[in-house]
Formats: structure tokens, C-alpha cells, sequence
């Protein structure tokens, strides 16, 4: 019996050992093959980290196309030269004389300043306060401040990047002179033509075509004359010109209209045209009304 129960005893023993064994493997596996998924792990990461930094080039900082349109409606015989930020002149060795624009691909952030010269006196500063964050067109024009003296004044706008052709007809003209800007359709084939009356200090949009834009006075005469080529996402200035100076030379009403197209570069809008007609139509009219 005592060998028995001794021979049982040693079974028991020998089972509970046998258990403690089986323990110890499971765990020392576990942790090798936890040990094995940290070194994976860790060589792994050393060949993702440089494909972590090669994605980042994906993303990248918005870069927008801004354009700086300058107008000169100053009227006076001394061009005029443009600097930002105390930098070198914007339009070189080219002085901008009276009723001349120009384009300049040039950076520009909130808080530049753009100088105006004529020669070496200041003429004026514009500060750039905002800018908007897509391409656009930013326009700004000199002109006389009032008919007694020789200050200056500005005028700004900013053309959305729009498909269709915009136009903004901006006054300029200071003096006693009455007349309204009107848009028609130019002569062809001796077919009447379309006229609308034009607003100034608004932004309309066009049809691309060609176009006899005017100055009508109270009596009915036209006062100037000038054409527009508007041709899709493309963006335009009209500006009435001229001084009633109460000092100094005065300087007759005028229309500027830039930029200046040829009628060919139409060929390649004839297709969105069409497509674009019923669109634009509504979009005349909303302006227009």
C-alpha cells in the first residue's frame, strides 16, 4: 500500500512537472516569437522610413497664379514707373505713359507696397491689404484724384478665374462731362447691331466676339470710341479717361480697353462659344439688369 500510494505520489509529481514544463515552453515561445515580430518590426521600419519621407512629396503647398495688371489714367505728358517694395522698377526701362496697362508676373502677399514714380518724386503708394487664395488677376489703376489738384487716387478690383470673358468698366474721368459706356456688336455684312448700356464701377461678362464699345453723352453723340476682342477666360479693363482741370492742361473723355486682342485668336473659342451662349446670356443679364 505504502508503495502504492508512494508510486502514485511520484505520478502526480512527475504530471505536475510535466505541466510546469509545457508551461515554460508556451511561454518561452511566446516570447520569442515576440521577440522575432520586434526585430521584424524594427527592420521593417528602417526600410519604411525612407518611403515615409518619399510620400511626403506628394503634398505640397498651393501655388497660385496671380497677375498684377497695372493702368496708367493719370493724364499727363511724365510716365510713370512701378515699385514694389522699395525694389527695382516693375516695368524696367519702360515708363508707363498716360492710357497704358500692363501685366507683370510678379509675387505679391498681403502687406507688399506698390510705389508709384514719375521720375524720382513719389506719386503715390497702394498697400496690398488681402489677396485671394486662387489664380486670379489683380487690377489696380492710377488716376486723378479731383480737378483742382494734382493728387492721385486709386481704383482695385480682383477677377475671379473664370471660363467666361469678364469686363470691368471703371471711371476715371474727373470733370463737369456727362456720358454712359455702351457695348455693340461691331458692324458686319451691314446687319443692325445689338447695343447695352454699360454701368461704370461693375464687372459684366461677354459672349467672346467682336465688339464696339462707346461714350454717348446727354445729346446723343458719341464722345469716344474704342473695340473689344473678348475671347473666354480672358479678363478686360474699359476705363474712361480725361481731366476737366481747373489748373493745368485739361485732357479730353477718352476709352482705354485693355488688353488688346486680334479678332483671329477667336478661332479657338468658336467651339465654347456655343456651348457657352445660354450661360453667359443669364449671366449678362444678372449684370446688366
Amino acid at each position: 500500500d505504502d508503495l502504492s500510494a508512494s508510486h502514485q505520489n511520484i505520478e502526480a509529481n512527475g504530471g505536475h512537472w510535466i505541466l510546469k514544463l509545457n508551461k515554460m515552453l508556451a511561454c518561452f515561445a511566446v516570447l520569442s516569437c515576440c521577440m522575432v515580430l520586434t526585430e521584424s518590426l524594427r527592420h521593417t521600419s528602417q526600410h519604411i522610413n525612407p518611403d515615409r519621407h518619399a510620400a511626403g512629396t506628394f503634398v505640397k503647398a498651393l501655388e497660385f497664379k496671380r497677375r498684377l495688371r497695372v493702368c496708367n489714367a493719370y493724364p499727363s505728358i511724365a510716365a510713370i514707373d512701378v515699385y514694389k517694395s522699395k525694389g527695382k522698377s516693375l516695368n524696367g526701362d519702360a515708363p508707363m505713359g498716360y492710357k497704358t496697362c500692363k501685366d507683370f508676373d510678379t509675387p505679391l502677399k498681403a502687406g507688399d507696397k506698390l510705389e508709384f514714380k514719375i521720375g524720382d518724386a513719389n506719386a503715390g503708394t497702394f498697400s496690398v491689404s488681402e489677396l485671394p487664395n486662387n489664380d486670379a488677376v489683380l487690377f489696380l489703376v492710377i488716376h486723378r484724384h479731383d480737378t483742382l489738384s494734382t493728387a492721385v487716387a486709386f481704383e482695385s478690383h480682383v477677377f475671379a478665374n473664370l471660363l467666361n470673358a469678364q469686363v470691368a468698366i471703371i471711371d476715371t474721368y474727373k470733370g463737369a462731362a456727362k456720358s454712359e459706356p455702351r457695348i455693340m456688336d461691331a458692324p458686319k455684312d451691314g446687319k443692325a447691331s445689338r447695343s447695352e448700356e454699360l454701368r461704370f464701377e461693375s464687372v459684366v461678362a461677354v459672349n467672346p466676339g467682336v465688339y464696339d464699345v462707346a461714350l454717348v453723352g446727354l445729346d446723343g453723340k458719341t464722345k469716344a470710341k474704342n473695340s473689344l476682342v473678348a475671347r473666354n477666360r480672358e479678363s478686360f479693363i474699359i476705363l474712361r479717361t480725361g481731366v476737366e482741370a481747373k489748373m493745368g492742361p485739361s485732357y479730353p473723355q477718352e476709352l482705354v480697353v485693355y488688353p488688346k486682342l486680334d479678332p483671329s485668336a477667336l478661332h479657338s473659342s468658336a467651339g465654347p462659344r456655343v456651348m457657352m451662349l445660354s450661360m453667359l446670356a443669364i449671366l449678362s443679364c444678372v449684370f446688366w439688369a
